[in-house]
C-alpha cells in the first residue's frame, strides 16, 4: 500500500464543520480518517456519512464493549453506516468478538479490529489500578490471540507491541495509535513510537491525530509524515 493508503488521520475535534474543513484541507493526503467517540456523539450517523461523501475510507473508533447481544446489534447498525472498518474491545471476550464480526457481515462487512489495551496506559496503572498480574506487553499478546481465535480481521495495539503481535497475527491487519514523529509532542500517549519506526516494526495502518489536526500548516505536517512513512 501507499503511505497515504496506510495513514489514518483522526478527526477528534468538536464540531462536524471543522471536520468537514480539514477533509478538504487534507484531500490528496489522507485517505482515511477517523470518527472516534468525540465526534460520533456530535454528529452520529452524519459524521460517518460526511465522510464517506468526500470519498474517504472511514475507520468508526467506538471500541465497543458490552454483552454479546448488545455488541451483535450495535455492529449490525454500524455496518450499515458502510464504514470500511470499526473496533471492539478485546476485554469483552471471545464471545462478544465473534458475535460482533458475524453480525457485521449483514452488510458492506467492514474490517473489525480487536483493542487490545489503551496506548496511555503502562505495566504500573494496568497493576496497581486494574489489578493485572502481567505487564502490559504479556497482556496486549494474550488479548491478541483471543481477537485470532474470535476471527477478527485484526488487531489494534500501541507500537511497542508491534513486533510481538505480528508474530500473533501473521498476514492479519495491524492498526497502530500512539504514533508520534519525532518533532511532535508526546500529549498523554506513553507507547510511542515514530511513524518511520511504526512501519518498520510491522504497522499496517497508523493512527495520527494532533501532529496534524494541531499543526499551524496541516498540509506540510501531513507531507512531512508521509515522507517519513515512504
Amino acid at each position: 500500500m501507499e503511505a497515504k493508503e496506510r495513514l489514518i488521520l483522526a478527526l477528534d475535534v468538536s464540531a462536524l464543520e471543522e471536520a468537514q474543513q480539514i477533509i478538504q484541507e487534507l484531500r490528496g493526503y489522507i485517505n482515511i480518517y477517523k470518527v472516534g467517540s468525540r465526534l460520533f456523539t456530535i454528529g452520529g450517523a452524519e459524521s460517518v456519512k460526511m465522510v464517506k461523501e468526500t470519498g474517504a475510507r472511514v475507520f468508526l473508533d467506538l471500541k465497543l464493549h458490552d454483552i454479546p447481544n448488545t455488541a451483535a446489534k450495535t455492529s449490525e447498525v454500524i455496518a450499515k453506516l458502510n464504514v470500511d472498518m470499526y473496533d471492539v474491545h478485546c476485554l469483552g471476550g471471545k464471545e462478544m468478538m465473534k458475535a460482533a464480526k458475524e453480525a457485521s457481515k449483514v452488510s458492506g462487512n467492514p474490517l473489525v479490529f480487536g483493542v487490545t489495551m489503551l496506548t496511555h496506559l503502562n505495566d504500573g496503572i494496568i497493576k496497581k489500578e486494574l489489578g493485572m498480574s502481567g505487564s502490559v506487553e504479556e497482556e496486549v499478546l494474550h488479548l491478541a490471540q483471543l481477537a485470532m481465535e474470535s476471527g477478527l480481521d485484526g488487531v489494534i495495539c500501541s507500537p511497542r507491541e508491534i513486533t510481538a503481535v505480528r508474530k500473533i497475527c501473521g498476514s492479519k491487519l495491524i492498526i497502530t495509535p500512539g504514533v508520534r514523529p519525532a518533532w511532535a509532542a508526546p500529549h498523554d500517549q506513553r507507547r510511542t513510537l515514530t511513524p518511520k519506526q511504526a512501519i518498520e516494526a510491522g504497522a499496517d495502518y497508523i493512527v495520527i491525530g494532533r501532529p496534524i489536526i494541531e499543526a499551524p500548516n496541516r498540509q506540510e505536517a501531513a507531507e512531512k509524515i508521509l515522507r517519513e512513512m515512504r
